[in-house]
């Protein structure tokens, strides 16, 4: 049990560290507009998908 002093240090100095570290907190309108800019990247992406998709099936079809 030689290590126990040791150990006792190494907590006492990264709860120090840990209460001078600012976390960011996210309110509930910042997290709101930003699933809302997600998802409408997402929609878009997926209507560039539809376009190629489709273009690709009359590309096939006219061969």
């Amino acid at each position: 049990m030689a290590r126990g002093n040791q150990r006792e240090k190494a907590r006492e100095k990264n709860l120090k560290k840990q209460s001078k570290q600012t976390k960011k907190k996210e309110d509930g309108t910042a997290f709101k507009k930003r699933a809302e800019s997600d998802a409408e990247i997402m929609r878009q992406k997926q209507q560039k998908a539809l376009e190629k998709k489709s273009t690709d099936t009359v590309q096939v079809d006219n061969k």
